[in-house]
């Protein structure tokens, strides 16, 4: 009988340790599979008087790469961002190169060049990168002329900036260029 509950308890006593090891292993492989995304998404957002102004984006980093003419091409629609579209939202109407852009959500999309960017609003703002881009939805093109920057920009960020209580401003900015285009509250 003696043996039996020596028997017991060592088999208790393992599969007790075994649990623990379990749970031990459970723990370091949750930690080993939360890899951060290289390019995050990211938000950012600001009023501008009584507009609430909102922009979603992906977040690439240059890491060391040859961004403008490389991994962004030249003279061809990009969605301004990683992995989904970028989109930017206006809880009010505004006007931008004076046309009226209504209150709502767009997709943002450019096409970069190295004199000369061209920004584009379109009523598509759901989508793969510009996979499924249809130059018939866009609402607005304005052309802008990047900005080079002594400092580098790692990771693609936008700034929704106030100007005045009437006029702002969305910049993109990476790797050494910068790109504001402006909007005024209506």
């Amino acid at each position: 009988m003696k043996k039996i509950i020596a028997l017991n308890f060592l088999l208790a006593l393992s599969t007790c340790a075994f649990a623990q090891h379990e749970h031990h292993e459970a723990k370091a492989d949750t930690s080993k599979s939360a890899v951060k995304p290289k390019s995050p998404r990211q938000m950012t957002m600001n009023m501008v008087g009584d507009n609430h102004v909102h922009v979603d984006y992906g977040s690439p980093s240059v890491r060391g790469r040859n961004i403008w003419n490389g991994l962004v091409a030249y003279n061809q629609v990009w969605a301004t961002g990683a992995h989904k579209a970028t989109w930017v939202e206006f809880g009010a109407d505004v006007k931008i190169d004076g046309k009226v852009i209504p209150k709502g959500k767009y997709g943002l999309f450019t096409i970069p060049n190295a004199d000369t960017w061209t920004v584009i609003l379109s009523k598509d703002w759901n989508m793969h990168l510009a996979d499924d881009y249809n130059e018939a939805n866009d609402l607005l093109r304005v052309n802008i002329k990047p900005i080079k920057r002594a400092e580098l920009t790692e990771g693609l960020t936008f700034e929704v900036k106030p100007i005045t209580k009437q006029k702002g401003s969305i910049i993109l900015k990476w790797e050494y260029l910068e790109i504001p285009f402006y909007f005024e509250n209506i």
